[in-house]
């Protein structure tokens, strides 16, 4: 039985993308973005597995065209998105017009990996048994928001995650923004929100903050990490997931956590330059690094946080 290095699991979905612009139709998804965004850096085995309607087995064609190696799953539907931005990128408004099945633990028995990167659309994509499953497998990655999104009558309303206490126990990866980290916290401070993840399990806390940059914290130390200034801010869809699997490709690497960290923030700039996702290279991100104006998160509203790295 293969394993891989890095292995994504999710739904594929379709978006509905609305800005002051333009209104898209697309696939999206942290699959998709993580999937498109990795197919071109150097020297990783990576795998999809993904779950999809028969209306969206086309794009699961497309995909694997484009040398990517996805294992798709029946579903009934496929998750659909409708997402609207305004003049700020960094906020949005959601609907979910259809939903996909969960992944269950005997479809993904015979999955092997490095790391397993949770894309969780909404709350109940992925059960703690689940969790535990792959995490006795290899290292967890999860984004939280998928678990803080309840559907009801369409409509998307924040919730807290229910049983975070209990499943992060498993995971050694996770990413959460200014808002996430309050909801699962019930901290609004940086530093203290990141010890409290790190408290309940989590080794790797990613907290993301949009064009303000990006901390993380493993325990000891806090590592800030820039972002970089784009030259066009076209579609903000998939930058957190562009960035997560930015992250994982140099941690699998043997990369630093800052040398990661920025090399994630620089992948999630070039994608906010255009719609779609990340469809450059690895060399792209390193001249972004190198020639890219950075913003320096030298302070948060809410968080104590200053210097660039800062070990406690």
């Amino acid at each position: 039985m293969k394993k891989h290095t890095l292995c994504c699991i999710g739904h594929v979905t379709l978006d509905k993308v609305v800005t002051p612009q333009s209104t898209v139709f697309m696939p999206g998804g942290t699959a998709y973005y993580c999937s498109y965004a990795i197919r071109h850096l150097d020297d990783v085995d990576y795998k999809l597995v993904t779950a999809v309607g028969d209306s969206e087995l086309d794009v699961i064609d497309k995909m694997r065209d484009a040398g990517i190696d996805v294992t798709a799953l029946p579903s009934k539907y496929s998750v659909y998105f409708e997402n609207i931005y305004g003049e700020n990128q960094d906020e949005r408004t959601q609907r979910v017009l259809a939903k996909a099945d969960p992944f269950t633990v005997h479809q993904l028995e015979n999955i092997e990996a490095d790391i397993f990167h949770l894309g969780s659309l909404l709350a109940d994509d992925f059960s703690i048994d689940v969790i535990k499953h792959l995490a006795g497998k290899g290292l967890v990655a999860i984004d939280s928001q998928g678990y803080l999104r309840e559907v009801r009558d369409t409509h998307v309303y924040p919730v807290d995650w229910a049983d975070k206490r209990e499943a992060l126990k498993y995971v050694h990866f996770l990413k959460v923004n200014e808002h996430e980290m309050e909801v699962l916290t019930g901290y609004d401070n940086v530093t203290e929100a990141a010890h409290r993840l790190h408290e309940w399990g989590v080794k790797e806390v990613l907290l993301t903050f949009g064009s303000m940059g990006s901390v993380i914290f493993d325990g000891k130390t806090f590592y800030q990490i820039p972002a970089y200034e784009p030259d066009v801010v076209t579609d903000a869809t998939g930058c957190g997931d562009t960035y997560t699997i930015g992250y994982l490709y140099q941690r699998a690497a043997g990369a630093s956590i800052e040398e990661a960290g920025r090399f994630a923030a620089a992948m999630s700039t070039l994608k906010i330059e255009k719609s779609g996702p990340f469809l450059g290279n690895k060399e792209n991100v390193l001249q972004c690094m190198k020639h890219a104006k950075e913003v320096l998160p030298l302070c948060f509203p809410h968080g104590e946080v200053r210097q660039a790295v800062v070990t406690i």
